[in-house]
């Protein structure tokens, strides 16, 4: 490695063997700092170095020189933790997701500050300069929101590990409640109409090859619906997690089901209505016990029929998906007057999500005689009661007999 020094041995200016470019080192308040000079001539480079050097001298003399570490190592040691920790607790798509928040948004506006330099004014900076940075399509909400929760994330890691003194408020100024909104579902009547096409989709398929399909998809929508199992957790269901059995609470064959989704392993009864597609499904494609049920969900038909059939948005404007089937089953559910504890249990969510996402909009919920109860007027007096017109009391019957 070649190496020079100026400023009497207290800056180098040196090149890697394998690196064009000259860097630069000094110690400051027992802090070791190097930056490359992106310079590949050493004359260039010493001229870099020196305004850099005198540069930090006079943020040192003002106070304004921070040391610590980097939000860049920081987030690399975040990233690294994360990976290894939660693996199989997290599905690697999360992991992924979390990566590439921090590569194209975080590292490149926070990534050479102090880690102790990330203020709650810095952060709101962020928010402003990544609002901005998409011109007329700003980032949703729920995108900018997991972006603060991962830079969160990262903020604890220093903190755990002692680079930062204290987590600061990161939460959005000025922020007021957002609206709840319910989620896009099927009224029964859609439901109908829908499950309708998909039935007449099966029995006469546009192109023979698309029989199975459309016939798996018309199961699918079935199944879906009578059981509330998420999109994904069908997905990963195999026939050996299925069993059909007669309920011995209700008489009714039925499904039970042991779900693998985001929540671990959990519990599911179905509808009555889910124990003949499920046969057809098993009988069509001659399922084994570790077979998939979907290996593969028909997206592309499912959102066709919709199309023709105007449904593929509800009247405020939101976007059907197959999520809207598991929320189909539980505001049908709802309706029916099924308790909504149980309902929770069953979904494997909690009755606070149910309540706020579901029951808000369902008027069955709503039970007029706990809502309309009158409080009884208290009887008035009997002396109150037997006052003339004027207000006077009558006179008492001997007196009146008398006067008679």
């Amino acid at each position: 490695m070649v190496k020079h020094e100026m400023m009497g041995g207290r800056l180098h200016v040196y090149r890697r063997p394998n690196s064009p470019y000259w860097q630069c080192s000094t110690s400051i308040d027992g802090s070791n700092r190097r930056v490359s000079t992106k310079q590949d001539s050493l004359a260039r480079a010493k001229d870099f170095a020196e305004d850099w050097y005198l540069e930090l001298k006079g943020k040192h003399r003002r106070g304004e020189l921070k040391s610590g570490k980097t939000f860049k190592f920081v987030a690399a040691r975040f990233l690294d933790e994360f990976e290894v920790i939660t693996q199989g607790e997290r599905s690697p798509v999360y992991v992924a997701a979390h990566r590439r928040r921090v590569n194209l948004h975080l590292l490149p506006f926070f990534g050479d500050r102090v880690i102790t330099e990330i203020t709650p004014g810095l952060v709101q900076d962020y928010r402003i300069h990544r609002m901005k940075q998409a011109g007329d399509r700003p980032p949703a909400r729920s995108t900018l929101h997991q972006e603060i929760v991962c830079l969160r994330q990262i903020l604890k890691t220093a903190e755990r590990h002692g680079w930062l003194p204290y987590l600061p408020n990161i939460s959005p100024p000025y922020r007021s409640s957002p609206k709840v909104t319910h989620r896009a579902w099927f009224s029964p009547a859609e439901y109908k109409t829908f499950y309708e096409a998909t039935r007449e989709r099966a029995r006469n398929p546009l192109n023979s090859r698309w029989r199975t399909a459309s016939e798996n998809l018309h199961d699918y929508v079935l199944f879906m619906v009578n059981t509330g199992i998420r999109p994904d957790e069908a997905l990963r269901l195999e026939y050996r997690d299925v069993a059909v059995v007669t309920d011995g609470d209700t008489g009714e064959r039925l499904l039970e089901i042991e779900v693998r989704g985001k929540r671990g392993v959990g519990f599911c009864k179905s509808m009555p209505g889910a124990v003949l597609p499920f046969k057809r499904l098993k009988e069509r494609n001659n399922g084994q016990p570790a077979d998939r049920l979907f290996p593969s969900f028909q997206r592309e038909l499912f959102n066709t029929i919709l199309d023709e059939l105007k449904l593929k948005f509800d009247r405020d404007g939101q976007r059907r998906t197959a999520y809207s089937l598991r929320h189909t089953y539980i505001c049908m559910r709802l309706m029916e007057g099924a308790d909504i504890y149980q309902i929770a249990k069953n979904c494997r969510t909690s009755v606070e999500m149910i309540e706020t996402y579901y029951a808000s909009h369902i008027k069955n919920t709503l039970n007029a005689a706990s809502i309309n109860v009158r409080r009884a007027k208290p009887a008035l007096p009997a002396r109150k009661r037997s006052k003339d017109i004027d207000g006077q009391a009558p006179a008492k019957k001997g007196r009146l007999a008398a006067a008679n």
